[in-house]
């Protein structure tokens, strides 16, 4: 099999870049045949996290994390076009039918869940359901704008998939939103109704002016007063302290960012995404995969989190293809880098008994969940090698 990749990597290419693009290109080959063998297995089931065996608990009808096997399936079918993975994917749609169906199933991972589903099957198909779907979960995303916070509402107060309190919930923004606003800028690309740019446009101010601190780290999330907007503090759910930097919501606001300066064009976004890319290249070190948090004690046995390292490279690909020549030399020599660490530490393509493609990956700490695969960590790992082999095309 043989993918195409960007003229960008001539034949004369230097040594050392021709070498980590044979070897990217070939990690890509070894996740669509990981894809290919391990259909029959999964079916139309869609991935949770992983089991100590590097087999799958499944999703529920509602999980947030339930598009992104089908994400993969789609990139597969752009770059092989087997209908075998136009099928598996196009098998899932009934899923996201369900969702819009069930009230307490919608949040704010609407964008998530859709932009990589039913955005994808349109992109790649040209079937009109889908896009009425996407449509309809964008109009569901656009509801839960705040206009006197300018924020997208996170969790429901009762989720389907966990209990939260409403206290804790309410008047809530988290680093992981600003990844659904694809959603909302590719509505509004459809429709030409503003107030979806408009609502995409006043949470990627907020999230900046909130989330993002003044040192270039960054709050997991942050809290307004939910009748007037105000401001209150942040605060943490999924990593070490309320002041500390937990790995993959840096990484979440890089790749947000990148993309809101690639729909949007503005300077300010790429600069965020490109300040939020040099702190964590800071905090980094020499590790070549992240510690689930930045500011962990013991960094040095802190869990890694590969699904950390696989947003950021992706973001930070994205990132430099919107920078000058030698700004993206830097931006994709770090990327390159985080790939290296993927492949070197975390790496289970060619394990036959793994069912996904990542190891190490940290879904949440604190609730002892950890070291384990992920289907979203599997997704970007995907679009970042796409992206470092000179891919453009993808669904957000």
């Amino acid at each position: 099999m043989k993918i195409e990749t960007s003229s960008y990597f001539a034949a004369s290419a230097p040594a050392a870049v021709t070498s980590h693009v044979d070897r990217h290109q070939a990690a890509l080959v070894r996740c669509i045949g990981k894809l290919q063998t391990t259909m029959p297995i999964i079916g139309i089931r869609n991935p949770k996290i992983g089991l100590d065996d590097n087999g799958w608990a499944y999703c529920g009808p509602y999980d947030w994390v339930v598009s992104f096997h089908a994400g993969q399936l789609w990139l597969a079918l752009q770059l092989t076009g087997d209908p075998t993975f136009l099928h598996a994917a196009r098998a899932r749609r009934s899923v996201f039918r369900n969702i819009l169906a069930h009230r307490r199933a919608q949040d704010h991972d609407l964008g998530f869940q859709y932009s990589l589903s039913c955005v994808a099957e349109w992109l790649m198909t040209g079937e009109k359901e889908p896009r009425a779907l996407a449509l309809d979960a964008a109009n569901l995303l656009l509801g839960r704008y705040r206009p006197e916070g300018r924020y997208l509402q996170a969790w429901n107060a009762l989720p389907t998939h966990g209990s939260m309190r409403a206290d804790f919930a309410n008047g809530r923004i988290i680093a992981d939103t600003m990844q659904n606003l694809a959603l909302l800028y590719w509505a509004y690309g459809e429709t030409g109704r503003s107030d979806f740019r408009d609502a995409a446009d006043g949470h990627a101010d907020t999230s900046l002016k909130h989330l993002v601190r003044a040192d270039d780290t960054s709050f997991h999330t942050f809290l307004f007063d939910p009748g007037n907007g105000r401001p209150l503090r942040g605060e943490t759910h999924q990593g070490f302290a309320d002041d500390s930097c937990w790995s993959r919501g840096q990484a979440w606001l890089i790749h947000g960012f990148a993309q809101c300066a690639r729909v949007t064009g503005s300077e300010t976004y790429l600069d965020a995404a490109r300040k939020l890319a040099a702190k964590a290249q800071q905090l980094m070190g020499t590790e070549v995969v992240p510690a689930w948090d930045y500011n962990v004690p013991d960094s040095q046995n802190a869990p890694r989190d590969s699904s950390a390292g696989a947003i950021m490279a992706a973001g930070i690909y994205m990132l430099a293809d919107q920078c000058s020549f030698d700004e993206a030399q830097h931006w994709r020599g770090f990327a390159d880098r985080l790939i290296a660490g993927l492949l070197d530490t975390c790496d289970l393509t060619s394990d036959p008994a793994a069912l996904g493609l990542l190891a190490h990956g940290a879904a949440h700490v604190g609730s002892g969940f950890s070291d384990t695969m992920l289907p979203y960590g599997d997704y970007y790992f995907m679009e970042a090698l796409m992206r470092s082999l000179g891919h453009t095309q993808f669904f957000w």
